[in-house]
């Protein structure tokens, strides 16, 4: 016999694990499984994934216009050679910022410029959020729901602005003028709640200042950004200082004197 034979028999008479310790196993009571969270599971509206639109297909050629070609040449300017793809981020940002959105020719484009396989730069346009891969309205307001900005009621500012829009969030309004979104924490959460409308933050707002501040966009007469309660200019305390109200110390101090 063999001594493969041999092992095969041998491992054939030989109880396995399950079998030894089956008859103490059913002696240990079964400890209840606890889930790590109790909330369900909030699913993508979107989906990364292209597909061919008459508004958005691999047959569109886009360009940058005079002024963002000399910007796009000054931004790869600042990186070597060599690593052109490092500029991707930004020229995709300079590429929304003339269209409104980032199409597949926009991607096809500084696939070009950064000399690079587009499939690297669709990696990169599918991964942030801050991209925009469907056509937006001329203003894109997205309202920040992150911890802070909820705790100072922006759920009721999220359902003001869907009531006097007349959409829901991820919709367009069918004059193309406004988009809604909700964002995960505009960085802004000592003026929370906020809402950004294009590059500028509005803060501190209330169900009713953001209906004034729609109006306002819409009438094209938008307020100068910033906090909306009229009680502080940027983040400063709405009381007064309660830190930081002494003369500051000079240098050298609590330092020991031999030193």
């Amino acid at each position: 016999m063999t001594f493969a034979a041999r092992a095969l028999r041998h491992l054939a008479a030989t109880p396995s694990l399950r079998q030894v310790l089956a008859p103490s196993a059913r002696l240990i009571p079964r400890t209840p499984v606890r889930a790590f969270a109790v909330s369900s599971a909030r699913l993508s509206d979107k989906l990364f994934v292209h597909r061919e639109t008459p508004e958005n297909n691999t047959k569109q050629v886009f360009e940058f216009n005079a002024e963002n070609a000399k910007e796009a040449q000054a931004i790869l300017a600042k990186y070597p050679e060599q690593y052109k793809k490092a500029a991707i981020i930004p020229l995709l940002h300079l590429g929304q910022k003339q269209l409104g959105w980032t199409s597949i020719a926009v991607m096809q484009a500084v696939a070009r410029m950064t000399e690079v396989p587009p499939m690297r730069v669709y990696e990169v346009a599918s991964f942030y959020t801050m991209f925009n891969r469907d056509p937006v309205g001329k203003y894109f307001l997205q309202v920040c729901t992150t911890t802070p900005c909820e705790l100072c009621g922006s759920t009721e500012i999220l359902k003001a602005a869907e009531e006097h829009l007349g959409i829901k969030v991820g919709e367009t309004t069918p004059d193309k003028l406004f988009t809604l979104v909700e964002v995960e924490c505009a960085g802004a959460c000592v003026n929370a709640p906020v809402v950004a409308v294009n590059d500028d933050y509005y803060e501190d707002l209330t169900p009713r200042s953001v209906t004034k501040l729609i109006d306002a966009v819409r009438a094209g007469n938008p307020p100068p950004p910033g906090p909306m309660s009229g009680e502080r200019k940027t983040c400063e305390p709405v009381g007064g200082l309660t830190s930081l109200t002494e003369e500051p110390t000079g240098p050298g101090f609590g330092v020991r004197k031999d030193l």
